[in-house]
């Protein structure tokens, strides 16, 4: 691939990341929006994009990495690879995320947070759709910040393939291969991908040498198939597996501990049929995740040895349809049921179980007026065993200007009910009268060449919070709040040079005014791309990270740090890429979570055969 090729790809890619007003932009389309395709210029949320060139050129080592480059989009972490994970969006945590791969829920329902996205390794991605604010409205419960959908590679006409290999530090060595095959009536895909690592101490006092503490390793295998049928030219059938285990050692907050292990598998199911007929597209799809884990080792001398287990599955049936009417207008409509099941097995042996179960129906309208006015309405309706009956809804405007201007606004409401096991919370004191959240999330803001400007505020009712005093999970009375502005700007400097810049300013506060953990004040996010040495091409991205305190009493802080990576990449051939990242040039020593350690000045290389 030539220099020129390569800088106008990339040029597409970055300018998709802050939402810019382009004509290149008529040409992307995104599904998380809507629930259907849809260019991403008539989207009114905010939406960013992560491509798959993006993804090819900064080797990322999990999508927790690629989602760092968002816009008000943070991570805590309990040590290094594979760790407990939180994220935290327009300052609202993990639970108030969906996470999706493919439009399925990757949320585990025998788990008290979100999902596990330290799990999720970079291999098989076509590109990352982040859409900000209450998405519930089309999503239905955990999208009161917003949907992350994990978009797959599919196969193309023809045989194709990858294989990729890297090592490096901390004893990390990954493996992967891909399999692509495509005709005019069925196409196939097969991939593997496999991590390990020695990794390093996941407990670290502040001011301590990683080096003189064990090592908590982690590995990590992941496998995908799919397959999909073309009946005719109407009518297709899909099926796929997804199938990640994780092995994971980790130390606990009684101590640096060399006998607790994780293991995890998870297992993700979908079956899909769909029909065109005339301007209606129908859609049937049956969706299974099943989650095994065990935590097994040493939790403290009061405990002695332990094996928990836990079971988690999650099935949902949803029939929808597409009726594009006038121009540009549709309308989705859709109805389904959902239903959660949860098993553990804890130290006494005894076995638990629960379920959650829900139906809701949905309907989403979009309209364009001239190409300039682009107006989306959506309602839904969610039915609970366990809670009260739900309506929620969304409203977007966007209005075009001209090809370098436009405004956009957006207001929805959203509904975020307990999981099963923050009610049951087996490892204090359960709570039956936990109560859902609702939420009111509204932005503004606009485009105007390669600059973007977003207000945005959230105002959530009951938020559900852990009290250390009691060992429970409650809800806080009154509203949390949560405001802040972020700015994006993409330039293409000169035809080799491209630079990429986020800043977001935020504040997430309580119902009395206190600011949360773990929210850090402001980020900010630059890359910048060269292409003008044949064949190389070398990245340098950076973030900053402003105050953020571990506690609500401001007296532990985890922020004021800056950190600064590189990639180097050299196409020998067609065929043949290799790859040096360098993480952490200037060795900053600091910590996401107070305690718990992070990865210090880090280099991998790396080769990708491309036939």
């Amino acid at each position: 691939m030539g220099k020129n090729k390569i800088t106008t790809s990339v040029v597409a890619t970055l300018l998709l990341a802050t939402n810019l007003l382009s004509e290149e932009l008529g040409t992307i389309t995104v599904v998380s929006a809507t629930k259907s395709e849809q260019s991403i210029k008539d989207v009114t949320s905010n939406v960013e994009v992560i491509s798959s060139e993006e993804l090819e050129e900064r080797h990322f080592a999990t999508v927790r990495d690629a989602l760092n480059t968002i816009s008000g989009l943070t991570f805590t972490s309990n040590g290094g690879l594979g760790s407990t994970t939180s994220l935290y969006l327009r300052g609202m945590g993990s639970n108030r995320v969906l996470v999706l791969i493919d439009g399925i829920n990757y949320k585990d329902p025998s788990n008290t947070s979100g999902a596990s996205i330290q799990h999720l390794m970079m291999n098989d991605i076509e590109r990352i759709e982040v859409i900000k604010g209450a998405q519930s409205g089309i999503w239905g419960a955990d999208a009161a910040a917003g949907v992350i959908n994990i978009i797959t590679k599919k196969a193309k006409k023809g045989f194709s393939g990858t294989i990729n290999s890297e090592y490096g530090s901390y004893d990390t060595k990954k493996f992967g291969t891909a399999l692509y095959y495509g005709s005019e009536k069925f196409d196939v895909k097969f991939t593997t991908n496999k991590v390990e690592s020695n990794g390093f101490t996941t407990m670290l006092p502040k001011g301590e040498n990683r080096n003189n503490y064990e090592n908590d390793g982690y590995e990590n295998r992941t496998v995908t198939f799919g397959t999909t049928y073309y009946i005719n030219d109407d009518s297709k059938i899909s099926f796929g597996i997804k199938d990640i285990n994780a092995f994971a050692e980790y130390d606990t907050a009684n101590g640096n501990d060399t006998n607790m292990k994780s293991d995890v598998d998870t297992t993700l199911y979908n079956l899909n049929y769909s029909q065109k007929i005339e301007n209606h597209n129908l859609n049937l799809k049956y969706e299974l995740s099943k989650f095994k884990r065990y935590e097994i080792g040493t939790v403290g001398s009061i405990w002695g040895e332990s094996v928990l287990e836990f079971e988690g599955k999650t099935q949902n049936l949803e029939l929808s349809d597409t009726y594009s009417y006038l121009n540009k207008d549709f309308l989705i409509y859709g109805f389904g049921a959902n239903k959660s099941e949860v098993d553990y097995l804890l130290t006494d042996n005894s076995k638990n179980s629960d379920d959650s179960k829900s139906k809701f129906i949905y309907l989403t309208n979009t309209n364009s007026f001239n190409d300039k006015f682009i107006l989306t309405q959506s309602l839904r309706f969610d039915s609970y065993n366990n809670f009260d009956d739900e309506l929620t809804g969304k409203i977007g405007a966007k209005y075009n200007f001209t090809k370098d201007l436009a405004f956009k606004t957006n207001y929805g409401t959203a509904y975020n009910v307990p999981s099963i096991m923050q009610e049951l919370n087996p490892w204090g004191t359960a709570n039956s009268n936990l109560q859902p959240e609702k939420s009111q999330s509204f932005d503004i803001g606009f485009e105007y060449k390669e600059f973007s400007f977003t207000y945005f505020e959230s105002k959530v009712k009951d938020l559900i919070s852990w009290e250390r005093a009691t060992s429970r999970y409650l809800n806080q009375n009154g509203k949390s709040k949560f405001k802040g502005i972020e700015v994006g700007y993409k330039k293409l400097l000169t035809e080799d040079t491209l630079l990429g810049f986020n800043y977001t300013l935020q504040s997430a506060k309580d119902e009395d005014g206190d600011d949360l953990a773990r929210r850090a004040k402001e980020l900010y996010k630059a890359s910048i791309d060269y292409y003008g040495f044949d064949k190389f091409h070398i990245n340098v991205n950076a973030e900053y990270i402003g105050d953020r305190y571990d506690n609500s009493s401001k007296t532990i802080q985890t922020g004021n740090y800056g950190i600064v990576n590189s990639v180097i990449n050299y196409e020998a051939s067609r065929t043949l890429s290799l790859y040096l990242k360098i993480d952490n040039i200037f060795d900053t020593n600091y910590q996401t979570v107070d305690g718990y350690a992070t990865a210090g000045l880090s280099a991998y290389s790396g080769i990708k055969v491309t036939f």
